[in-house]
């Protein structure tokens, strides 16, 4: 599985609520929850997000609040992957669970920088950024953590068996 995009980054501790703001969780629809997501940091993120972008953050990326809305939001925007120093295992958890690719890599977070392309190559975790021609070595799921989010999340690769 792989991905390339144009980056958008942010810092660390980026917690849920700047992903998607309390004041929006009061309707259960993915799509009218992503038209908010990351408005507190980036106004513009919505209207310039493009399918197969890539968010690449610092240390802490989901922390706050448990809520599932927060992965859920970046990936119905059509999100290909957020890479990070860290995140927040319940972010990182939930994300894996709605099938959200993340990879931690520090080094390609510190160097890549925003509107940079990238390729993302799932099966072996090679991070490419094709602006500046370095690559990072990201740790890659096991196989069956990728098949969770090649299928759409925990619960989608259950129902297949």
């Amino acid at each position: 599985m792989e991905t390339k995009g144009h980056v958008f980054k942010y810092p660390d501790n980026v917690d849920t609520d700047v992903i998607i703001p309390a004041r929006y969780l009061n309707t259960p629809n993915a799509q009218e929850l992503a038209k908010h997501c990351m408005e507190d940091i980036d106004a513009d993120f919505v209207n310039k997000i493009q399918t197969g972008d890539v968010i690449v953050a610092g240390w802490n990326f989901g922390c706050g609040s448990s809520r599932e809305h927060a992965p859920l939001v970046i990936k119905t925007c059509g999100t290909g992957c957020v890479i990070a120093k860290s995140f927040a295992r319940i972010f990182y958890r939930n994300a894996i669970n709605i099938g959200m690719p993340i990879l931690e890599c520090e080094e390609a977070a510190d160097e890549i920088n925003a509107g940079d392309e990238v390729s993302i190559d799932f099966d072996t975790g090679m991070i490419s950024d094709l602006t500046t021609g370095k690559t990072y070595q990201a740790q890659p799921f096991p196989e069956f953590i990728q098949n969770i989010i090649a299928k759409g999340g925990l619960l989608a690769s259950l129902k297949e068996g």
